[in-house]
């Protein structure tokens, strides 16, 4: 089988799983507070129904246009990023002003913004790739990176920030920086970062939570500890499709951060390797996309969407497991969320295209 075809199969089973594991996950908490089980199933089916097609679709156009459009493309992102913030367009949801809405129709344009700032990183390094070893180039990018991240932080939203620099970090690695230049980033950012998790009381709870979740196990701590309960009782097998103990008010909106300790309560041990497996398949896929290719254009954006995937799941997988702090990241094709498969199909439809164009070289 073709590339793109392993590429394109691998991620409708992600997603089509995400859906079944969305309604499994959601139909109790939906039917208290919505009124029908079917409330975050019909809405992840529609994004799917909507965005596997278009997948398909940008599959078709040439990655190329991209390289052309790319300040384009960047300014009507941090556009929709910057709407957030203006009173009566910024929707509020979990103390942050990440979404656009119209009544039941939002968007989270953070999602948008970090497709676009791969766009722009990979144009960059491909122009410029000798240039990372000088310093003045790296300021540039990692000031064009943190003017994003500061802006994603205003409203506020870590997970996401987080995210997005990881994901420039790995691009930029490959591009060449020198690891000094590297290395003092990567101080500056653990001082910053320090700095954003003492200023905020919820966050330095996240961290005491994570340090011992038992200190406050009905407050901060609740989540983490009955996703520990779905993950361990389970065995190979798990207790079964859609016969999830935790979902019943034990974890708080199962469908979305912490739908991987559901699949693993309801699949076992197997499912949740199955659905790991499936995303090492799409990591090697796409770095075999991004090394094969000869247009470095091509090769630096391959990277950085297969990095953008690769660096959620780990966080996400990570919180699940309690390897590290909640951040509020979502797993990749299978939590609920229309912004998020949206974003993840189209970059997985643009590396598609990749994957077909590098044969022509």
């Amino acid at each position: 089988m073709k590339l793109e075809r392993k590429i394109t199969v691998v991620v409708i089973i992600l997603s089509l799983i995400g859906v079944l594991m969305i309604y499994s996950a959601s139909q109790i908490w939906a039917e208290f507070k919505h009124g029908t089980e079917y409330f975050y199933l019909i809405r992840q089916l529609v994004f799917a129904i909507i965005g596997i097609p278009l997948m398909i679709l940008i599959s078709r156009f040439d990655y190329r246009l991209l390289y052309k459009h790319s300040t384009a493309i960047y300014i009507f992102a941090f556009t929709l990023l910057a709407l957030v913030l203006v009173p009566g367009i910024g929707v509020v949801r979990g103390g942050a002003r990440s979404w656009i809405g119209i009544g039941q129709f939002s968007i989270q344009p953070s999602e948008f913004i970090k497709i676009s700032v791969i766009i722009v990183l990979s144009k960059y390094l491909a122009k410029y790739q000798e240039d990372t070893k000088n310093l003045k180039s790296v300021i540039i990018i990692f000031c064009f990176v943190l003017f994003n991240f500061i802006f994603i932080m205003i409203q506020p939203d870590l997970g996401t920030g987080l995210v997005l620099v990881l994901t420039a970090v790995i691009m930029i690695y490959i591009g060449g920086i020198k690891i000094k230049y590297l290395v003092n980033a990567a101080i500056i950012g653990a001082v910053g970062f320090a700095g954003l998790v003492i200023s905020a009381p919820y966050r330095m709870n996240r961290i005491l939570a994570y340090l011992n979740p038992w200190d406050d196990p009905l407050g901060t701590g609740f989540q983490s500890i009955q996703a520990l309960f779905a993950l361990s009782p389970n065995g190979l097998f798990g207790r079964g499709l859609f016969n999830s103990i935790q979902k019943f008010y034990y974890l708080p909106e199962p469908q979305t951060d912490f739908i991987f300790a559901i699949i693993v309560e309801e699949l076992g041990m197997i499912g949740g390797l199955i659905i790991l497996g499936l995303f090492v398949l799409l990591f090697v896929y796409g770095i075999k996309v991004a090394y094969r290719s000869k247009d470095k254009f091509a090769s630096f954006l391959a990277l950085g969407l297969t990095s953008l995937i690769f660096v959620q799941v780990f966080i996400n997988v990570s919180v699940v497991v309690g390897l590290i702090p909640v951040t509020g990241i979502t797993l990749p094709f299978l939590s609920y969320g229309g912004s998020s498969l949206a974003i993840n199909l189209i970059s997985m439809g643009i590396l598609i295209n990749i994957a077909k164009k590098t044969k022509e070289y």
